[in-house]
C-alpha cells in the first residue's frame, strides 16, 4: 500500500487547508532485520485474498507469523506483545488448506490467523488470564461467542496477546501495556512510548505485522487509543451487538470487543465475523461515502498541540475535498460531577460483573471473587503489585450491589449526559451524521517510576465509550514518528455508516505508518539534529 498523500492530493490539502502542513523531514530507516517481508507487510483483506488465488496458503501464512514472533516479539526489539502461542494454530491452518483445495472455503477469514487479547476466552488450549498470575489455570476451553464467530469463518486462532493487567482497571496509577504475566509491550514506532491501554499487546503486535487482525476490548479508550498510538485502524461497536460472554468484564454497561487492523475493510470483515446477527459490514463501504454528509467538529476537543492541530486541519480539508461539509461545534461540556460519577459506576459494576465471571471459572482457578484477587496480589506483592497498587480493587470492592442509589443516580447522570445530552443531542441539534475528533494525544514515554504520564488529552472517545456508542479511528499520519488517528464517532447502531465514512477518509489518504523500531526519538534525524551539538 502506499502510505503518502500523492503530490497532486497534496497540493490539494494546502491550498484548502488554513494551518500549513509541517515541512518535510527526512525519515529515520526501518531497525535492520524488523521491517515485514512481502505478504506480512499486507492488510487483512490482501492476506485473504491472497489465500483465495493461491498466491500462498494458510499453513505457509502461519509459519511466517509464528517466525517473525520469535523474531521481533521474542528476540529483536522484544515487544513483549504476545503472551501465548496457540499449539493448535498450524492444525487450523491445516484444515483451512484442506478445505480451500475441496473448494469449501467457509469465508473470507478462512485461513486468515488472528490474535485475541488475554482476556477474550477461546477453546484453545490456552489460558484467559487479564495479565494477571491469578488466572494463570483459566483454560476454559470454550469459545467466546464473537471467537465462534472467527472460528465459522474458518479463521486461525494464532494466540492470545498482552494487556495492561486487568484491563487496565487495577490502580489509578498504572503503566499502560504493563501485565505480571507478559511484562511492558513495546511500541514498535518507538519502544520507549506507550503502546496505550488496555489493549496494547494487540494494537503492537498488528502494527509490527504478527497477525493479520486483532481483537480488542474497550470499557473507555481500550481499543481507540492503542489503534491511535499504534497507527492502526480501531473500531469500538455500540455495546451490545457483541456479545459479552467469554471476556473478563469490567464493566457491564460499557464494555466491549471490537477489531484491530491496518484497514477499515479489515475491520469490517472481523466485525461481519464477529457479530452474531447477519450485517455484513463491508456491503457500504464506499469511496463516496462522505459524499453529502455533515460532519460535527468537537472543537474543544482538538487541544492545544499544533501538530495535532496541523495534522487534523489537513483531515478535515480532506473530508471536505470528498463532498462533507465540516459544522464547528464550540461546546462540549458535561457536567462537573460527570468524572466522579463515571469512575464510581465502574467500580460498583466491576466488582459485581468479576464476581459473577470467577464464580463459573473453572475450578483449578482458586481466585473465586474479588476479595480472592485481592488477596492474592497481596500474598504475591514482588511480581503482581511491583510497579503499582490496586486502589481501584480496593475501592470497588468496598462498594455494594448495583442496586444502591448511588450507583443508579450516578449512572443514570452519565448515561444521559453521554446520550441524551450529549452525542445524541450534538447530532440532532446541528444537524450532523457523526462527530468527528483527534483520537488522542501523541504518546508519550512509558514511565515505571510515574506510571502513566500523559500530555493534555485530545479528542472525546469518553462520550462515545461511555454512551455505549460506535466510534471508530483511522490513521491520519505522524508527529516525528509517533502516529496519530482521527476519530469518527456517531448515534447508536449507525456502526456501518461510521465505518463507512473512515473507508471513504482512508481510501484517499493512506496516511497508516510503518514501524520503524527506534529506540528513542532521538533516533529520528531531525530530533538528532537538534539534541546533539
Amino acid at each position: 500500500m502506499n502510505h503518502t498523500i500523492t503530490a497532486a492530493l497534496g497540493a490539494l490539502l494546502l491550498a484548502a487547508c488554513a494551518t500549513p502542513a509541517p515541512a518535510p523531514v527526512a525519515d529515520a530507516p526501518v531497525a535492520p532485520g524488523y521491517e515485514a517481508p512481502g505478504l506480512l507487510a499486507k492488510t487483512l483483506p490482501e492476506l485473504s485474498a491472497a489465500l483465495a488465488s493461491g498466491e500462498t496458503t494458510s499453513v505457509a501464512l502461519t509459519q511466517a507469523y509464528l517466525a517473525r514472533i520469535e523474531t521481533i516479539d521474542r528476540a529483536g526489539p522484544r515487544l513483549q506483545s504476545i503472551l501465548a502461542i496457540n499449539p493448535d494454530a498450524l492444525a487450523q491452518a491445516t484444515a483451512s488448506d484442506a478445505r480451500r483445495a475441496a473448494g469449501q472455503a467457509l469465508g473470507p477469514l478462512d485461513g486468515v490467523p488472528i490474535l485475541l487479547k488475554d482476556n477474550i476466552e477461546s477453546l484453545d488450549p490456552m489460558p484467559t488470564t487479564a495479565g494477571s498470575l491469578a488466572l494463570a489455570t483459566n483454560i476454559t476451553g470454550r469459545d467466546s461467542p464473537l471467537v465462534a464467530g472467527l472460528r465459522a469463518e474458518g479463521a486461525v486462532i494464532l494466540g492470545k496477546t498482552n494487556l495492561s493487567q486487568w484491563a487496565n482497571f487495577r490502580s489509578n496509577n498504572s503503566i499502560s501495556g504493563w501485565s505480571s504475566v507478559g511484562g511492558q509491550v513495546r511500541n514498535p514506532h518507538m519502544l520507549d512510548r506507550s503502546p496505550c491501554g488496555s489493549s496494547s499487546g494487540t494494537g503492537a503486535a498488528i502494527a509490527a505485522s504478527l497477525a493479520a487482525g486483532g481483537v480488542g476490548t474497550e470499557t473507555n479508550g481500550s481499543i481507540i487509543c492503542p489503534a491511535n498510538v499504534n497507527g492502526l485502524v480501531g473500531f469500538k461497536p455500540t455495546v451490545g451487538i457483541l456479545p459479552q460472554e467469554g471476556i473478563v468484564p469490567i464493566s457491564s454497561s460499557q464494555d466491549t470487543a471490537g477489531p484491530m487492523t491496518k484497514s477499515v475493510t479489515g475491520a469490517a470483515l472481523l466485525m461481519t465475523a464477529m457479530d452474531p446477527g447477519d450485517t455484513d459490514y463491508t456491503a457500504a463501504l464506499a469511496p463516496d461515502a462522505l459524499q453529502g454528509k455533515r460532519l460535527g467538529v468537537l472543537r474543544a476537543s482538538v487541544g492545544s498541540n499544533p501538530d495535532i492541530i496541523t495534522r487534523f486541519e489537513a483531515a478535515l480539508a480532506m473530508m471536505r475535498q470528498l463532498g462533507a461539509e465540516i459544522v464547528e461545534i464550540e461546546e462540549s461540556s458535561v457536567p462537573g460531577e460527570f468524572w466522579a460519577a463515571s469512575l464510581l459506576v465502574l467500580e460498583y459494576e466491576f466488582k459485581d460483573s468479576l464476581n459473577a465471571y470467577l464464580s463459573a471459572a473453572p475450578p483449578a482457578v482458586t481466585t473465586r471473587t474479588l476479595t480472592d484477587v485481592i488477596a492474592f496480589n497481596l500474598a504475591n506483592a514482588d511480581t503482581e503489585l511491583a510497579l503499582f497498587n490496586q486502589d481501584l480493587f480496593e475501592a470497588s470492592e468496598a462498594l455494594g450491589p448495583l442496586t444502591e442509589e448511588a450507583y443508579l443516580e450516578a449512572r443514570a447522570l452519565i448515561q444521559s449526559s453521554a446520550r441524551e445530552q450529549g452525542i445524541d443531542r450534538l447530532l440532532k441539534e446541528y444537524g450532523v451524521d457523526a462527530i468527528i475528533s483527534p483520537s488522542g494525544p501523541l504518546a508519550p514515554r512509558v514511565d515505571p517510576v510515574n506510571g502513566d504520564v500523559w500530555p493534555a488529552w485530545a479528542g472525546a472517545g469518553f462520550l462515545a465509550a461511555v454512551a455505549g456508542y460506535p466510534h471508530l479511528t483511522v490513521p491520519m499520519g505522524e508527529v516525528h514518528g509517533i502516529p496519530l488517528g482521527v476519530s469518527f464517532m456517531g448515534a447508536k447502531d449507525t456502526d456501518a455508516a461510521i465505518l463507512a465514512y473512515g473507508y471513504a477518509y482512508e481510501q484517499v489518504t493512506q496516511l497508516r505508518p510503518d514501524p520503524k523500531y527506534l529506540e528513542t526519538a532521538e533516533d529520528r534525524p531531525e530530533i538528532a539534529a537538534a539534541m546533539l551539538k
